[in-house]
């Protein structure tokens, strides 16, 4: 009697073991992904692409800004950080690493029913202009910019989140993030949202929240304001590139829209990826992932 009990007893053991093991085989792996919006939409895509070939891995994606992705990284909060900005010394002395994985770039807004809505398509603006708008005295009318500019009201708003369109688009006018004047706002479709809703509003925003994702030119209610690269007071046919999202890809990817405003966007993590999901993922964006980079409205990296 003993002996069967015994039996029974082991086989169950056996059974329960069995189960356990297949239990775990099935349970599905976490990658926490947090940080820039700029790299957001792109992350979101690859999540779901890579999804259909790595079912068993399960990708939490949001926003908050690259400085969040960074710190998340850094805290053991996520597995990857979105950063879209050049990392700074004091997190790679703690151990922050971080691959390209696209490019993008960060674009001048106003809104699209401004009263100096054809001086700015045709003047556009210069470095020193952006200069005077974000780093001066505030500027209360248009006309300050030049005779050209009506003396409507002028509104100018920066990001109060830390993010790497601002911590940008402040080293193309030689500052920094703090430097900037303006109103606050959180997060790149808060920008657009300010932008939309105020007639005298002037920003800055990542540009896939200035484009539309279907038509691929301005977001209703967004103007997106040119650079005018050398200074003339005139867009000429070679700073002529912001009709639409493509053109404007085109000439980050080759060098005609500067950089900065044009930079690489990271994924980051600390130290060596631990878990063998971050790898596959990691390996899988080097590879297949690229082939959604463009339809994605961004830029490949260097050499891809």
């Amino acid at each position: 009697m003993a002996k069967k009990v015994f039996i029974v007893l082991l086989l169950l053991i056996l059974c329960l073991a069995f189960f356990n093991c297949r239990g775990r085989e099935g349970q599905s792996e976490t990658i926490t992904i947090t940080g820039a919006w700029a790299l957001y939409p792109l992350v979101v895509r690859w999540s779901e692409e890579f999804g259909k070939v790595h079912p068993q891995i399960r990708i939490n994606v949001s926003a908050g800004g690259a400085g969040k992705g960074v710190t998340d990284v850094m805290t053991g909060f996520a597995d990857l950080g979105m950063v879209s900005r050049d990392l700074y010394s004091e997190e790679t002395d703690r151990g922050v690493v971080g691959v390209v994985v696209a490019r993008d770039a960060v674009v001048a807004t106003a809104n699209a029913a401004n009263p100096n809505r054809h001086a700015l398509l045709s003047r556009g603006l210069s470095l020193e202009a952006c200069k005077s708008i974000w780093l001066g005295e505030h500027q209360d009318y248009w006309s300050f910019l030049a005779p050209e500019f009506s003396s409507h009201s002028l509104n100018i708003y920066t990001r109060s989140d830390s993010c790497g369109a601002a911590e940008i688009w402040a080293a193309f006018l030689g500052a920094k993030q703090e430097d900037l004047k303006g109103i606050g706002v959180y997060g790149d479709p808060g920008m657009a949202e300010a932008i939309i809703r105020d007639q005298a509003a002037i920003g800055y925003n990542n540009v896939n929240y200035a484009y539309d994702v279907a038509s691929g030119k301005p977001l209703a209610g967004i103007l997106v304001i040119p650079i005018d690269l050398d200074g003339s007071g005139v867009i000429e046919q070679n700073e002529d590139f912001y009709a639409d999202r493509k053109s404007l890809l085109a000439a980050i990817a080759d060098g005609a829209y500067p950089a900065p405003p044009a930079r690489d966007l990271f994924l980051v993590h600390r130290g060596e990826p631990l878990k063998e999901s971050v790898r596959i993922f990691l390996d899988w964006v080097a590879g297949a992932g690229r082939e959604f980079i463009d339809e994605a409205g961004y830029v490949p990296p260097p050499g891809h």
